[in-house]
């Protein structure tokens, strides 16, 4: 079976990547532009992780650059595309907004381009928790009104609302994923749990908003791949699927760092803290996961204790601070 998968570098896309080439069943063509949002090292050790595998294959390009990837791929067809490659983050749309609408706007349609010339059985693409917004209703459905408050969240808005439309008379199946807060081995540097570790190593003081009294639903990211994997053998009836990829289990964020102080003692919490949250966040993150349950059926999410030790430990076992 030939996959593509888009954003292969990054931390979703490449561990993906990673989970199926485990498989012998699989030919997996990844493509990245590899950027410097964050860590280029970081990124190209992922790669470097992959590349050991005889059935992966890589493509360095833009997903702007239609011409050159329809022409690099011109001879190969492939069972499934899967798209997470995206400008990510909440915050940085106040700083590049540009690169938004790049990446996830213009780059996200001329990509759509090349899978209908594709024609793949499924297109399985990122979308966010964030399109939610601040509803209050939780957990929140897939079926719920969509409220984004930032910049990031309307183009994956946008996103779910083009692709519904562009495949909707040809015969792929279209999948959306609700991603909400993904943490674990190999994750991003600015994200939290990473971010926490490194100010404390360095010994800089931790910025946090609202106290840490906001909730985010985490999701494991070895939780995600397996449910990647399994929705390309399931048969899907509709032509165009969202589901939320959540664990259903919220934690408030001051939690967290108590977990990750209570596991390494020499940390201490000492946190630039503000009583206002950011007001292009969210308050709370708690998806309904019940939609996707329903196709895996005994699927059992990793306990969020359990997946933070093995993330903490791979930070420390793979010395990750040095390279970000």
């Amino acid at each position: 079976m030939n996959i593509l998968i888009t954003g292969a570098c990054g931390f979703v896309g490449f561990s993906i990547a990673n989970k199926l080439l485990k498989s012998k069943k699989f030919r997996i063509y990844g493509i990245d532009n590899v950027n410097s949002y964050y860590s280029k090292k970081l990124k190209n050790k992922r790669l470097d992780v992959l590349k050991k595998n005889k059935n992966f294959f890589f493509y360095k390009r833009d997903i702007n650059a239609y011409k050159d990837i329809l022409n690099e791929y011109k001879d190969i067809h492939f069972d499934i595309i899967c798209h997470f490659a995206a400008q990510a983050g909440v915050r940085y749309t106040v700083i590049n907004p540009n690169s938004y609408l790049h990446s996830n706007v213009k780059g996200f349609k001329n990509f759509c381009k090349f899978v209908k010339f594709k024609k793949p059985k499924k297109f399985i693409f990122a979308s966010s928790s964030s399109v939610y917004g601040d509803l209050k209703i939780y957990p929140v459905r897939e079926t719920n009104r969509l409220k984004p408050k930032n910049l990031y969240a309307k183009t994956k808005k946008f996103n779910e609302e083009y692709v519904k439309n562009y495949f909707k008379k040809t015969k792929i199946k279209c999948i959306g994923l609700r991603l909400f807060t993904i943490y674990g081995e190999w994750g991003r540097p600015d994200m939290l749990i990473f971010k926490y570790i490194k100010s404390n190593l360095d010994k800089k003081n931790f910025s946090l908003n609202s106290n840490g009294q906001h909730y985010r639903d985490f999701t494991y990211i070895n939780d995600v791949s397996s449910i990647v994997e399994n929705l390309l053998y399931l048969k899907i009836k509709k032509s165009y699927e969202i589901f939320n990829i959540c664990s259903n289990k919220p934690i408030k964020i001051l939690d967290v760092i108590k977990k990750i102080n209570k596991w390494n003692n020499t940390f201490k919490f000492k946190a630039k803290s503000s009583k206002i949250l950011n007001k292009i966040e969210v308050t709370k993150t708690h998806g309904d996961n019940r939609r996707v349950l329903k196709l895996l059926k005994k699927f059992k999410y990793t306990n969020f204790d359990k997946a933070l030790y093995n993330t903490i430990k791979w930070y420390f076992d793979k010395n990750i601070n040095k390279i970000t």
